[in-house]
């Protein structure tokens, strides 16, 4: 069966149709969404079955999943992250909501993905309401992944009615959130003593560091 195609408009979203995608993420459905960069990918963190689709959709083995979720806001960071001191704190406080996504030290909250116990999680928090008002409803964070493989020397789809033809038999939502951007998030891993820029993407360093 296809996907079903839901229109957002980030400024402000319609909460019944806001329902809806949480209705299907609880399901053990995945998603894709748009964000404050390029379209996601996603299911919810804690429903194994939809993890392991998500993992079949993109080819890998759920070890290999780079584990990155969206959370809310800073208050939900919290709690899936460890060791999370003073200067770190101040510097995901100026970062987000933003094209970042931080690599950080993870606690027992974080579920073993499909057996895998992973030591390090990427945290993001867009700046789009959608993705996150998803999140807020669904009451935890999505994992999140690009809808492209990153190894690929590919442009990252941004129309997303191309987007819903290309995965409509793979996901079972797709959200047309208006045209994507086709830079990546910033990624930073802070798990070492000093801040590792990993990816350059959306996000300027300079800004935040």
């Amino acid at each position: 069966m296809a996907a079903e195609l839901i229109k957002l408009y980030p400024d402000n979203p319609d909460i019944r149709k806001i329902n809806r995608i949480v209705e299907v993420l609880r399901n053990g459905g995945v998603i894709i969404y748009p964000t404050d960069t390029i379209y996601g990918i996603g299911c919810d963190l804690f429903n194994r079955k939809a993890v392991d689709k998500l993992c079949r959709i993109k080819g890998v083995k759920p070890k290999n999943l780079n584990l990155s979720f969206i959370c809310h806001d800073m208050s939900d960071i919290s709690q899936y992250v460890k060791n999370l001191d003073t200067p770190t704190f101040k510097v995901l406080k100026r970062a987000l909501p933003g094209p970042f996504t931080f690599i950080l030290e993870s606690t027992n909250k974080v579920p073993k993905i499909l057996d895998v116990n992973k030591k390090t999680v990427g945290i993001r928090i867009p700046n789009n309401n959608i993705p996150r008002m998803i999140v807020e409803y669904l009451g935890n964070p999505i994992v999140t992944t690009s809808i492209k493989d990153e190894d690929e020397i590919i442009e990252y789809t941004t129309d997303p009615e191309q987007i819903f033809d290309e995965y409509k038999n793979q996901v079972d939502l797709v959200i047309d959130g208006g045209f994507g951007g086709n830079i990546p998030s910033t990624v930073i891993n802070f798990c070492e003593s000093t801040p590792e820029v990993i990816r350059e993407g959306l996000g300027n360093i300079d800004d935040i560091l």
